[in-house]
């Protein structure tokens, strides 16, 4: 250990941040619980395969949705869960894309290969027993997005709540200012 590494350790709050990269998109739900990041072992997988699942959402809402409830394990989607998805997708079906690398409002949000997403751990992300809360950089936002998990008896990770289908900034192809 360095002289000055605990000072550098304590600056940083214990933060920590994984790239989680998706080398296919499943075409099924089956396919997608084949994924390696679908055991949910790791609140970081189990956040961005929330942004994946729903990203599905302007082309298949029933698969999005079956997607996000199984991330949600013991606590399925609630009718009112599912209208706030629904919601949040009226004009900005582009959202969920933003959180992968490669995209920016110039290109549409349109993701480059392999598709990668940025989670991250602030200081506090594990101040709760039991909760995780990460933070997801968008690349339409100036401030990262936070998702909230909690780790259930079996030991996994699953969504508990969401806060990643906020507004950003619009797409290029779909701002009549740009």
């Amino acid at each position: 250990m360095g002289l000055f590494d605990n000072i550098k350790s304590a600056a940083s709050g214990g933060q920590s941040s994984k790239d989680v990269v998706f080398s296919r998109l499943p075409n099924t739900l089956e396919e997608f619980k084949a994924l390696p990041q679908a055991s949910l072992t790791d609140p970081f997988d189990t956040a961005a395969l929330t942004v994946l699942a729903l990203c599905f959402y302007p082309q298949d809402k029933d698969l999005s949705l079956q997607m996000v409830d199984y991330l949600k394990g013991p606590k399925p989607l609630s009718a009112y869960d599912k209208q706030f998805i629904a919601d949040r997708f009226v004009d900005q079906d582009y959202i969920p894309r933003s959180y992968f690398k490669g995209t920016s409002p110039a290109n549409d949000y349109t993701p480059s290969e392999p598709y990668t997403v940025t989670v991250k751990a602030g200081p506090y992300a594990y101040q709760d027993d039991g909760y995780a809360k990460l933070d997801l950089v968008s690349s339409g936002a100036d401030s990262p997005r936070q998702i909230q998990l909690r780790k259930a008896k079996d030991g996994k990770w699953y969504l508990w709540e969401q806060f990643v289908l906020v507004g950003i900034r619009k797409a290029e192809g779909e701002n009549p200012w740009a």
